[in-house]
């Protein structure tokens, strides 16, 4: 799905000459990987607010450390040995929400959560951490 993305934003004749990354810049739009992303942390967003009909227990669970950075609903990092463990949705998902600021993990709203998490990433790109 990214090469059919990079195709066509390479048919725009005044940005083909540009790289992927500028030409969605320049056309306002996030990459898929980080449209997959935003999506997850939704998601995690919901499901750690109940107000998701998912059951993930055991899965997504609070790390308890009152000593936090960046924010203060931080998931447990748990360590796998195998490399197809580091696929697994909870492990990929924990790291990057871990690094979220509290703004955004502690929004009312849905909508507060996507605008906040929007405005953060123009600044900060946002990338998945794998542990």
């Amino acid at each position: 799905m990214e090469k059919i993305q990079q195709k066509a934003t390479k048919m725009i004749s005044e940005l083909c000459n540009l790289s992927n990354e500028r030409r969605l810049q320049r056309l306002e739009l996030i990459s898929l990987k980080q449209r997959r992303l935003r999506g997850q942390l939704i998601e995690t967003f919901k499901y750690l607010n109940s107000l998701s009909n998912v059951t993930l227990e055991g899965l997504l669970e609070g790390d308890g450390n009152v000593r936090t950075r960046n924010n203060s609903q931080k998931l447990l990092l748990r360590n796998f040995k195998t490399s197809q463990a580091m696929n697994f949705f909870p492990v990929k998902i924990a790291a990057t929400w871990n690094q979220l600021p509290e703004n955004i993990v502690s929004a009312g709203t849905m909508n507060t959560v996507k605008n906040h998490l929007d405005k953060f990433w123009i600044t900060h790109s946002p990338s998945i951490t794998f542990y």
